[in-house]
């Protein structure tokens, strides 16, 4: 078995769209990025990609090429998923934690948990997605940005 741990932050601007875990959420402004700022996907490719030991998503995906402007972070992560079974590894599990004092997740949790599940073809019940706030604290409880959290273990395929 091999564990990583991911992490990321965008800050909210508007005329953007807020989309966490694949799913999009009504909210006054979205995420500002090259792709489309998925806090929550980056924070898990990032695991992912920190559990089979090859660096970080901005060596898989550099903010620099082109090719990855607006692009959904669910096709990055199909890619490190590609990877990940390549290496002869599956995903055992994800937990992660989203940051922000608004909007409120628990309406989307469960969706986005069934497009996650989909791409990183584990059952829903082997991902966890919490939602925090900051009490007012720090950039995220200032509500200038999100930042999420992830962690995932993965294991050699029997």
């Amino acid at each position: 078995m091999r564990i990583g741990i991911g992490y990321d932050a965008h800050k909210l601007v508007n005329d953007r769209k807020l989309i966490l875990g694949g799913v999009e959420i009504p909210h006054k402004k979205g995420l500002l990025g090259h792709s489309d700022a998925d806090v929550l996907t980056h924070a898990i490719i990032d695991a992912l990609i920190g559990a089979m030991g090859l660096g970080s998503i901005g060596d898989f995906f550099p903010d620099t090429d082109p090719k990855y402007k607006d692009i959904s972070s669910l096709e990055l992560l199909s890619t490190v998923v590609r990877k990940i079974s390549d290496n002869g590894y599956m995903i055992s599990n994800i937990d992660s934690t989203v940051v922000c004092e608004e909007p409120k997740l628990k309406l989307y949790v469960s969706k986005m948990c069934e497009i996650l599940s989909g791409i990183l073809e584990i059952e829903t019940s082997r991902i966890n997605i919490k939602g925090k706030t900051e009490e007012g604290m720090g950039f995220t409880g200032q509500k200038e940005g999100i930042a999420a959290y992830a962690v995932a273990l993965i294991h050699k395929k029997v």
